[in-house]
């Protein structure tokens, strides 16, 4: 019955190829505009390493100013850094699988290669668990120790760009560089990597690119390294060196932990509460007690990486989807119509209202399916003509513009929802049709 179906809706493609050409066209246009905005929202709202949805959490002390809170629309939120002080006691604790402390810099690094200049390069100093916790990818070479953080020894983790630009294509690991004045050997190359958006640090920008090279966090202090990042301070304070720097109440440190189990997050809670209730018996943390750990998803909810309108944007194009749909069912109506008498000679051969009803949903659903990758492609024109006209800002956001396979799925249930919701009607209606009607004029 389906094979013949298929066959009575070619027949009736071609008996009116216009009104088929203008069904198909809308219900495209409908998914294109809803494809281009779902692949937006789909990359902002995305939570990249979904699957550690509850072992992964960013580490927040609420050790900011008592007289007001850290953040005016949200005064219950503590600060989302740390103070230096406050991290380094914060990776003492052996209960977190993994303890990521971090902070942005800028290093020049100089390959010792005639062909090549000295170039400042985008550093995050953080611990070794970085890579673990994070699941970093290696072309190369792999993570430096723990015992190499605590001495920390003098090793660096290029990006794959920089490896490319500097080494080429070679294995560089155990090769030696110099940042600033300091010699570093290579631990390792990581593989291509851009996590979208780039979680575990949205303080600059939810989408940067990761860092060009990365060294054990003790490096920061032992050279004096100033963050590159945010950095926020709400105490009066003399600082008038690094270490008085690094001993203030100003934040500029991000954590994470993960852990193995409930039973040791919910521990490490508990931890966490006792270290600030200690820190308020010397004078600190004189807000009320606040330490929330954050999931990677709670987390971009904190930063608002998908604002309020980014979710406008999504209802508008679903209402244009929905006009779409409404104009479709019309033209569908024109052109059952112009067919009905063909369907009153099934009715009075034998055919019963449901036949006809299925024979002209079958059509639609077609119809739905060639509309839908119909838009897949205007959907592509669209996305790729985004990245044309705002190039210099998708350098940064390349890959929110470029459809993966989730969103080609979306898009093809959504013309195939799209062409039954068209299509209900309009079937249902002709299927009602008395024969007698048509076959009188015949």
């Amino acid at each position: 019955m389906l094979s013949y179906n298929l066959r009575l809706a070619l027949a009736s493609y071609r008996r009116n190829p216009t009104l088929t050409a203008l069904v198909a066209g809308a219900i495209a246009l409908g998914i294109a505009v809803c494809t281009i905005t779902l692949t937006l929202y789909h990359g902002m709202s995305n939570n990249p390493i979904w699957w550690k949805a509850d072992k992964l959490y960013e580490v927040t002390i609420d050790s900011w100013d008592p007289k007001r809170p850290d953040d005016e629309k949200h005064p219950d939120r503590p600060p989302p850094q740390l103070t230096y002080k406050d991290a380094t006691a914060l990776l003492k604790s052996d209960i977190p699988k993994y303890r990521v402390a971090m902070f942005k810099a800028d290093r020049v690094l100089d390959a010792g290669l005639p062909d090549v200049k000295p170039k400042r390069m985008r550093t995050r100093v953080t611990t070794g668990d970085f890579f673990r916790a994070f699941e970093v990818p290696f072309l190369y070479g792999g993570a430096w120790s723990s015992a190499a953080d605590q001495g920390p020894e003098p090793l660096v983790v290029l990006s794959r760009e920089t490896n490319e630009k500097i080494f080429g294509s070679r294995n560089s690991v155990g090769r030696t560089v110099r940042l600033n004045d300091r010699e570093f050997r290579v631990a390792g190359v990581l593989d291509s990597w851009e996590p979208t958006p780039s979680y575990y640090d949205l303080n600059n920008g939810s989408f940067d690119k990761p860092e060009d090279i990365y060294i054990p966090f003790l490096w920061g202090e032992r050279l004096e390294l100033p963050g590159n990042g945010n950095t926020n301070c709400w105490k009066t304070e003399s600082l008038n060196s690094y270490k008085d720097f690094v001993n203030s109440e100003c934040v500029w440190i991000q954590f994470w932990a993960e852990f193995s189990s409930n039973a040791d997050r919910n521990r490490f809670q508990s931890w966490l509460d006792g270290y600030a209730k200690d820190q308020k018996k010397l004078g600190r943390f004189a807000r009320p007690l606040n330490n929330p750990l954050y999931t990677v998803d709670q987390w971009l909810d904190y930063n608002a990486v998908v604002s309020k309108d980014n979710r406008v944007l999504v209802g508008l194009a679903f209402m244009f989807l929905a006009v779409c749909i409404i104009n479709t069912v019309g033209l569908l109506l024109a052109k059952f119509l112009s067919g009905a008498s063909l369907s009153g000679l099934r009715r009075a051969l034998g055919a019963s209202r449901r036949d006809i009803f299925q024979q002209h949903l079958v059509e639609v659903v077609v119809l739905g399916l060639a509309g839908g990758l119909l838009g897949l492609a205007l959907s592509a024109a669209g996305l790729w003509g985004l990245r044309l006209m705002f190039a210099s800002e998708f350098d940064t956001y390349d890959s929110l513009a470029h459809m993966d396979p989730t969103m080609v799925g979306a898009a093809i249930a959504l013309s195939l929802i799209a062409g039954m919701l068209a299509g209900l009607y309009p079937a249902w209606r002709i299927g009602r049709i008395q024969p007698a009607t048509y076959l009188k004029t015949q």
